[in-house]
């Protein structure tokens, strides 16, 4: 059995992705190189030589990402905070720029020091990210998640279980509308933290392969504004927050001063802040219920 050098296969790799248009093929290349050899990607230096039957593998599974299937689901999970999440199609692949938010839960959380379990919800969680990664970061918090597509919700709640039996505080999932209102109603008043990534795409936004073809339209499009979720949302985040709880609610980065805007009319709301992401975008907007 002949090896190769690993090397040389991964920059092989990175040109063919290159000449596909993937927007980050160095990255994805070291990444799925390390999917097939079963390591970190910062630890591929370790690994000089591949057998051909890794680099079989790994040559189809360029190919396929070079047809602009999602990364994610050609390794078939994705990371939130400390926990890896099972990904695929049906369900919305969490991003990066999510961290922020998922951060800035648990600096609420750290800041508030409840004397009782805090209680946390996530609306439109998709895979329940932002609500499985709270829950493992606070064992304390009681976490409830909410998701309407019954494809998404199916992986919430594998997710779910998984965490939980490695140990996590179990979450609890609703299968519902977030702007409906009698959502969670049994926690009306009651909510300590609430975080949501909501479909916020302007419906003639113009998106890459990868995520108009893979991500599910209806965790995308809000209409033209992409506002068409957030805007009656904030009814539900009024009604379910205690007094003095907070919120954050991401957003498209063309829509942050109008997502800010449709908060601060609302009247029960204060400290309206909008937070950029680390390229200095508008992320997501934060609030406090009034008292």
């Amino acid at each position: 059995m002949t090896r190769r050098p690993l090397r040389p296969v991964i920059v092989e790799a990175v040109e063919t992705l290159r000449r596909a248009g993937v927007h980050s093929p160095a990255v994805d290349a070291e990444f799925l190189a390390a999917h097939v050899l079963g390591v970190e990607r910062s630890r591929l230096a370790l690994v000089p030589m591949v057998t051909p039957e890794q680099v079989a593998e790994y040559h189809g599974l360029i190919a396929r990402r070079a047809e602009r299937i999602p990364l994610h689901h050609l390794t078939g999970t994705a990371a939130m905070g400390d926990i890896d999440l099972l990904v695929g199609p049906g369900v919305f692949v969490p991003r990066p720029e999510t961290e922020l938010l998922f951060a800035w839960a648990l600096a609420q959380l750290e800041a508030a020091g409840h004397d009782h379990p805090p209680i946390v919800v996530d609306l439109c969680t998709g895979t329940g990210a932002l609500a499985l990664a709270i829950a493992h970061a606070r064992p304390d918090a009681k976490v409830h998640a909410v998701e309407l597509d019954p494809a998404a919700l199916g992986w919430a709640e594998r997710n779910a279980a998984e965490r939980a039996r490695d140990g996590d505080t179990p979450i609890t999932l609703h299968h519902g509308d977030v702007t409906d209102a009698a959502i969670l109603s049994e926690l009306n008043g009651r909510v300590d933290v609430l975080v949501s990534n909501p479909p916020y795409v302007p419906s003639d936004a113009v998106l890459e392969p990868e995520v108009a073809d893979h991500d599910p339209h209806l965790a995308l499009f809000a209409g033209k504004d992409g506002l068409d979720v957030i805007r009656p949302m904030i009814g539900t985040i009024a009604r379910l927050l205690r007094s003095d709880g907070v919120a954050a609610v991401e957003h498209d980065d063309s829509n942050g001063s109008e997502a800010a805007a449709l908060f601060r009319a609302h009247g029960g709301f204060t400290a309206v802040v909008e937070h950029p992401d680390l390229a200095g975008r508008p992320r997501f907007v934060a609030v406090r219920r009034t008292n």
